[in-house]
């Protein structure tokens, strides 16, 4: 092993809808994460590996620190927080048009000084929006007088700008360490994790105001033909959970028609992720006040 290989974690953290997902999935080459336009989509602290030549960098996609109006909402920050006190490093990612006086950066930058030696790099995304040029040193300076930096580095998730220059930062700032994870690793979560969280991503761009929030999912069956060779496709059984009958009335759509949209985007998705045919079955529940309960809450894996 090369006595100068570099091994840790980074906390990937910034207030909801900056693109942190879209950013991590743009480093790791490979969709770990869902992607909406919508806020507060990532709700879990999901692990995703980068294998370098010379590094191992095992980043934490981390839910958006917020100020929190539900149990659901305090659960999620809890994991977010207590990221940034494990990390190695913290990527705090915000966006060409953001402020560090905006409430909710107040919010992660008052998080951020509180953490015992947090080393925080600077990720300043959607560079490739029209006029950011002329934003980018400014906003970096703006942000280096709320809170110690130790890089910054000016990006797109979309347009892939600049990915390999933040990678390459966060490499220096790691400690020498062996590997922490097998070489071939992407992520510790499970396929039924990713297969729960491709739903919820097509119900969330197939629906408006409210709904996402209010929605859950719960893989019920997953069954594939590398588990159970007899199969022919990857069978997936899921609930869908919603709070109200009216939204539950929303993601079935006339006559089924938003739902089945729903099923065939997820599908095609996850046979693209899997490789395998996948025959998916839907189920929409009302669960009344879920995002308040504790017993709902650690039956969906909240807890």
């Amino acid at each position: 092993m090369n006595k100068e290989f570099r091994s840790g974690s980074v906390a990937v953290i910034g207030r909801p809808n900056v693109g942190k997902s879209s950013l991590l999935n743009a480093i790791l080459q490979y969709k770990l994460s869902i992607v909406s336009p919508k806020p507060q989509t990532t709700r879990d602290n999901i692990l995703g590996l980068y294998n370098g030549d010379s590094c191992q960098i095992v980043f934490m996609d981390t839910p958006g620190i917020h100020r929190p109006h539900n149990r659901l909402g305090e659960k999620l920050v809890e994991r977010a927080v207590t990221e940034l006190n494990d990390a190695d490093l913290v990527l705090f990612v915000i966006t060409i048009d953001d402020r560090a006086d905006q409430n909710e950066n107040l919010h992660i930058i008052e998080t951020l000084n509180a953490c015992r030696n947090a080393t925080v790099v600077l990720a300043v995304n959607k560079i490739d929006l029209p006029g950011a040029q002329m934003k980018i040193l400014p906003l970096i300076d703006e942000f280096s007088k709320k809170i110690k930096i130790a890089a910054a580095v000016p990006v797109s998730a979309r347009s892939n700008i600049n990915i390999d220059k933040l990678i390459q930062e966060i490499e220096n700032l790691l400690p020498e360490n062996l590997p922490l994870y097998p070489d071939d690793m992407i992520t510790d979560r499970s396929e039924r994790f990713m297969a729960q969280e491709v739903i919820r991503e097509s119900i969330i761009s197939k629906t408006d105001e409210e709904v996402p929030h209010s929605v859950a999912v719960e893989v019920t069956d997953y069954k594939s033909p590398d588990e159970y060779p007899e199969r022919k496709d990857l069978l997936i059984r899921a609930t869908v959970y919603v709070e109200r009958e009216g939204q539950k009335a929303i993601i079935l759509g006339k006559n089924g028609r938003k739902i089945k949209a729903i099923g065939t985007a997820a599908r095609k998705t996850l046979e693209e992720m899997t490789g395998h045919k996948v025959y998916l079955e839907l189920w929409v529940k009302v669960s009344r006040g879920w995002r308040d309960s504790e017993t709902e809450l650690k039956k969906l894996g909240y807890q």
